[in-house]
């Protein structure tokens, strides 16, 4: 069984596939920090998610462009869009739209909340790192197809925010665990939402092909 994770160069939940059995691989423009590049593609993971030789995939989309958090570039004064920003939003929506329609039976699609004039689909689920062993908040969603809800492992109730809101939070005198975080950093996927993708859906997706098979 072949799984696609395309856009993650960190390979934190390629290689939580990986310590379940399964054949997954990761795929990014850039070399991987994770450590396993024999487990790694570089090249473009849109022609990657299309190929054909995948039964599952799960996507990271570049959110930069589309974030809520950019709010503050997309509207650079109060009330007025920026066009060059909602230009650069929309080819990163054609690119998160592909990997949402991708022809792979079972897809979980990543990202962080839009703003609502990217006119993303609406997601299946809000995950949280705090349900997952982490004591930080960092609201995350995921669009589905044909893969259940991630069931919650460890919900840890002593929690803050694991960035700035960069929406005002730093001038409330909200806390965050990071000052100072790259965008690497920022967008990786924490250790317990990667167990969890590989455990739940890895195996509703061994379930599925036994009951195919008879």
């Amino acid at each position: 069984m072949k799984i696609l994770i395309a856009c993650e160069e960190s390979q934190e939940v390629c290689k939580a596939f990986r310590e379940l059995g399964f054949e997954a691989y990761s795929c990014d423009l850039q070399e991987c920090s994770g450590d396993n590049p024999e487990w790694h593609i570089v090249g473009d993971a849109v022609k990657e998610a299309y190929s054909g030789k995948y039964d599952a995939m799960i996507a990271h989309p570049p959110c930069t462009y589309i974030s809520r958090a950019g709010a503050r570039w997309m509207y650079p004064t109060a009330g007025n869009l920026s066009q060059e920003r909602f230009k650069k939003a929309m080819e990163a929506k054609d690119l998160f739209m592909m990997f949402k329609n991708a022809p792979i039976k079972h897809i979980a699609v990543e990202n962080p909340t839009p703003l609502k004039v990217v006119g993303l689909p609406k997601q299946d689920q809000v995950v949280q790192p705090y349900e997952y062993g982490h004591p930080y908040s960092k609201r995350t969603l995921l669009w589905l197809k044909n893969l259940p809800l991630l069931e919650p492992t460890e919900i840890v109730s002593d929690y803050k925010p694991y960035l700035p809101s960069n929406t005002g939070g730093k001038k409330r005198g909200q806390k965050y665990q990071f000052k100072n975080i790259s965008q690497r950093e920022s967008s990786k996927t924490f250790s317990g939402i990667a167990k969890a993708l590989a455990f739940q859906y890895g195996n509703f997706i061994k379930s599925e092909n036994v009951a195919a098979c008879g």
